[in-house]
């Protein structure tokens, strides 16, 4: 689901736009928060947890936002507090997961606003791992986003999201309460799925292409050998894949910042 909203309560008037305007790209995930600036990098890499009277507490869990007042106080620390980007940024950008429903894009969005920014944009991030990877999405591409507690998968065609399946397991999960067999076979399971869609043509030729594995799954060499084999291709790991999601978000951000027409 990608979408994007103008902040109520900011008057649009007239800008500067000859002046490259602050864009951020942020990742929520249940484990870390990232963050990432155009022309400046990786600039927060920072455990998702806020402090409250009650003491740490995680206010994702499965790529939810539970708690929106925490969220937004980790926001305020984190981006804020440290001076990282200035009150009322122009834009963010921000990774949401596949299959997001309404409300849970709602719940995010109002956990941002916390910085008030003049619009706000939300990415699917299996597509912003594509952006990110600089995969070609003109041909069909599936792309698999393994992350600590979460594991999403897309088709992509065209530039477009075709079909997408998700799963609340992931890699801190790993001999905890599943096995790397386990966590293959649910994948192995939501591609099985995909073939018998609508979607099916799409996944062979994306299959004969090779998978884009993203997020921390693909930094273990088990889980990409394990992943190739069941599913009989090449599966290509992302490149930085921790990061491969964030930098597509930022892709975004830079490109908006070049084409303020865009929005």
């Amino acid at each position: 689901m990608n979408g994007l909203r103008k902040v109520a309560g900011i008057r649009p008037g007239p800008r500067p736009w000859s002046r490259l305007r602050t864009g951020l790209a942020l990742d929520l995930g249940s484990v870390r928060t990232r963050a990432w600036m155009p022309d400046h990098g990786l600039v927060v890499d920072a455990p998702t947890v806020t402090i409250s009277a009650a003491g740490a507490c995680h206010p994702l869990s499965r790529g939810r936002i539970t708690d929106v007042p925490g969220t937004a106080r980790m926001l305020d620390r984190l981006l804020l507090d440290n001076g990282v980007v200035a009150p009322e940024p122009e834009l963010v950008v921000m990774t949401v997961p596949v299959l997001c429903s309404a409300a849970d894009r709602d719940t995010a969005l109002a956990a941002v606003e916390v910085l008030r920014p003049r619009t706000i944009i939300t990415l699917d991030s299996v597509k912003a791992a594509a952006i990110g990877a600089k995969a070609d999405v003109v041909e069909s591409l599936l792309v698999i986003d393994l992350g600590a507690h979460l594991t999403e998968l897309a088709v992509l065609s065209n530039g477009t999201m075709i079909e997408a399946r998700r799963c609340p397991v992931g890699i801190a999960d790993l001999e905890l309460s599943i096995t790397i067999d386990n966590l293959i076979e649910r994948i192995r399971g939501m591609v099985t799925d995909l073939l018998g869609d609508a979607c099916g043509p799409q996944v062979v030729d994306a299959l004969e292409r090779g998978p884009l594995l993203a997020g921390g799954g693909a930094m273990v060499p088990a889980i990409t050998y394990q992943l190739s084999k069941q599913l009989s291709c090449f599966v290509q790991p992302a490149p930085a894949a921790y990061t491969v999601a964030l930098r597509g978000a930022a892709a975004v951000a830079l490109a908006a910042n070049r084409h303020p027409g865009a929005y």
